[in-house]
């Protein structure tokens, strides 16, 4: 379970069909697990266990343009706390319109028992999970979590949130792109801080954060690295 996936021309030579398991599965996190990665990363995640189903974030519209006159399910009335960040496993579920992000990302509809799940790999999900309220908001939370564990400190803010998403620090080699990306971005909302304010009110947790500029570049950069392969898969 714990070998690396990577396979050396040795180990396919010696091991081809992985019988003696030389090296480890790789696959992407299912659709519950890749939200609850994130707020889990972020520190959002509420772990109580038990409690009445919840609504978290879902696009306008959905359950409208499939729901009968009358319906006590016409209108989705999303939560508001607690409720956005519970487990996935707890999302309020309509068999005739699922969740998108939990459809995108191959959750099965509910509507029959499923024994093995599909496994795409389609844009739709970078658009999840770059421009979801739930990611991005995610995201700016634990930004704002490493501005205020070390003022000043670039790169022990960076080896924050390294570890919460990656479990292991940066290379020497990651280092300085991470660092360039994030000089551009810092720049590039300078130069439209209009754009930084939106950026950070996305979401109903509210930013710790006085700074809106230097807020949304950490958020970006933060939304970048939560989109890598190594986050999205095992």
């Amino acid at each position: 379970y714990r070998q690396a996936a990577t396979a050396t021309p040795e180990k396919l030579t010696k091991d081809a069909p992985n019988r003696l398991l030389c090296r480890g599965p790789r696959f992407r996190m299912d659709a519950e697990m890749v939200r609850d990665h994130a707020l889990a990363a972020s520190g959002l995640l509420v772990r109580q266990i038990g409690g009445p189903s919840v609504r978290p974030y879902q696009p306008e519209g959905v359950w409208e343009a499939v729901a009968m006159e009358g319906s006590d399910t016409r209108n989705y009335v999303r939560d508001k706390g607690e409720g956005l960040y519970r487990r996935s496993m707890y999302w309020f579920w309509k068999r005739s319109a699922p969740p998108a992000s939990m459809d995108i990302f191959n959750a099965p509809s509910r509507e029959s028992c499923c024994v093995k799940r599909e496994r795409t790999n389609t844009p739709l999900q970078a658009l999840v999970t770059l421009n979801d309220p739930q990611f991005v908001e995610a995201a700016r939370v634990l930004a704002d979590r490493a501005l205020e564990l070390a003022a000043g400190d670039d790169e022990q803010r960076l080896e924050f949130i390294a570890e919460r998403l990656l479990a292991r620090r940066f290379s020497a080699d990651e280092l300085p792109v991470v660092k360039k990306s994030l000089a551009d971005l810092a720049a590039w909302y300078a130069a439209h801080p209009d754009e930084a304010k939106q950026l950070i009110t996305v979401g109903d947790s509210k930013p710790r954060a006085t700074d809106a500029v230097q807020l949304a570049s950490w958020t970006m950069l933060t939304n970048e690295l939560m989109n890598l392969d190594e986050v999205l898969c095992k």
